[in-house]
């Protein structure tokens, strides 16, 4: 069950024993005068309404953009992406990029807004999507966060760090430096010269993620220290939470104080994560990764137009991204082969895709479980039940949200036999099982990468 019922009950706790009537007469002494002062404050700053952003979050095929377009329909929502491949153009398959008839029918911010060939970092994404919140509320229309870029969501809600941006001549002089190691493709000695440069850190990157370790020099040259000496908004949270729990007894669990915690952030923030029994989430994902290879215009076509725009796999963040970096290698090395592949090598790209989009769903779930704002939902129950949980927590006026137990999912695994099935998990296509299944596409492959080596 949620501990929203006893956070927000804790909270008012502390406020009725600091506004305990002070007894009357006709002059205060100052140490009086002081505590009516701190009486008003508390009671102004309860009475001082924060505006309300909902947030939905879950891990790779748990329905989340499904849920929060019913929603923007039922609140008179518009919808911020805070998913890091929906910002590309032409990146719509593999990102499961909402329809142009649904964002027609609801606003979408931050869908469709680069060219793969750009970068796009959490710092950008900060500043994008606030500014977008503050239009939709001017608008008198709901904030609708939705997405599952972990790092995105947690910058959007708890703050950015206050890092220096580079001037012009620093920008320029770090791009000079690494220019030449980029395009020979040398990473190991690029990130020798940044950590050398003082941010041991560096050697951690993601590999080929130019634009991290351009910006960790960047912010080196601009201050003399890394990126890691800027303090992070999120974790002065998590320090005020292990200072609260050390202080109070085992019935504040973090989750509560998490909660409580959340009162000094900008806005209210309302956040659910949407997540399914995982031997149910991984065979939705394994049919999607099927699915997404389906058609003319599925994923192979997508990263075919990566490749042609002069792009290779793991070289930014767009052709990093899980489902377009396999489709991209495997593309690679069937141009090697002047449009040959065999059914083995197709079979195992599709393995290799369904394998990183589960082990993608994993890391989500453990990141978010360490993520105390949210509360947890059951992705399984059927969908009226769960908007319309949703939709009365929104309008709820006393600050209270509880998760029923019908809908409230367990954020740990506890049941052996879940964990056993789990280990003994095995994929089960529904599309591609036999050899010849995948023959029009090998077909496709041979036509189209074939021209493209010619050309």
């Amino acid at each position: 069950m949620s501990c929203g019922l006893g956070l927000r009950a804790w909270g008012l706790r502390l406020v009725s024993t600091a506004e305990r009537p002070l007894p009357r007469c006709p002059t205060l002494s100052f140490s009086r005068r002081r505590t009516l002062a701190t009486c008003c404050t508390l009671d102004l700053k309860q009475k001082r309404k924060k505006e309300k952003v909902l947030v939905i979050s879950g891990p790779t095929g748990a329905g989340k953009s499904r849920l929060a377009l019913e929603l923007a329909k039922r609140l008179n929502g518009e919808i911020i992406s805070a998913d890091s491949v929906q910002v590309y153009r032409g990146l719509d398959i593999g990102s499961a990029k909402p329809s142009l008839s649904d964002r027609k029918e609801v606003p979408h911010h931050l869908v469709d807004i680069l060219h793969p060939s750009e970068e796009y970092s959490v710092g950008q994404f900060f500043e994008d999507a606030r500014q977008a919140t503050r239009e939709i509320l001017e608008n008198g229309r709901v904030p609708i966060v939705v997405g599952g870029t972990g790092l995105y969501l947690r910058w959007y809600i708890y703050g950015k760090p206050e890092v220096p941006k580079a001037s012009p001549e620093i920008a320029s002089e770090v791009y000079s430096e690494l220019m030449n190691l980029q395009r020979d493709g040398d990473w190991d000695a690029a990130v020798r010269l940044v950590v050398d440069a003082g941010d041991p850190k560096a050697q951690y990157l993601a590999s080929n993620d130019w634009y991290r370790l351009r910006r960790s020099l960047e912010i080196i040259k601009s201050s003399g220290s890394p990126p890691s000496a800027f303090q992070v908004p999120y974790d002065s949270f998590k320090e005020q939470i292990n200072s609260k729990m050390s202080d109070h007894d085992d019935s504040f669990s973090a989750d509560t104080l998490g909660e409580n915690l959340s009162e000094d952030l900008d806005y209210d923030f309302i956040c659910f994560f949407l997540s399914s029994p995982r031997l149910d989430l991984y065979r939705l994902i394994d049919l999607r990764c099927e699915d997404m290879l389906m058609g003319r215009d599925g994923i192979l076509a997508e990263a075919t137009w990566l490749l042609d725009t002069g792009l290779l796999p793991n070289s930014n963040s767009a052709t990093r991204a899980i489902g377009y970096r396999q489709a991209m290698e495997y593309l690679v090395k069937c141009r090697q082969q002047q449009g040959h592949s065999s059914a083995q090598d197709f079979y195992a790209f599709l393995s290799e895709f369904q394998k990183s989009s589960r082990n993608f769903a994993k890391r989500q779930i453990t990141w978010f479980r360490n993520e105390l704002i949210y509360h947890w939902l059951d992705a399984s129950r059927p969908l009226e039940k769960i908007l319309n949980f949703i939709f009365d927590a929104y309008h709820d006026q006393t600050g209270n949200v509880v998760v029923p137990e019908s809908l409230n999912f367990k954020k740990d695994i506890s049941s052996h036999r879940e964990i056993s099935e789990l280990k003994a998990y095995r994929t089960k296509n529904r599309h591609f099982v036999r050899r010849e299944d995948c023959y029009v596409i090998l077909d496709w492959i041979r036509r189209t990468q074939t021209m493209e080596v010619v050309h």
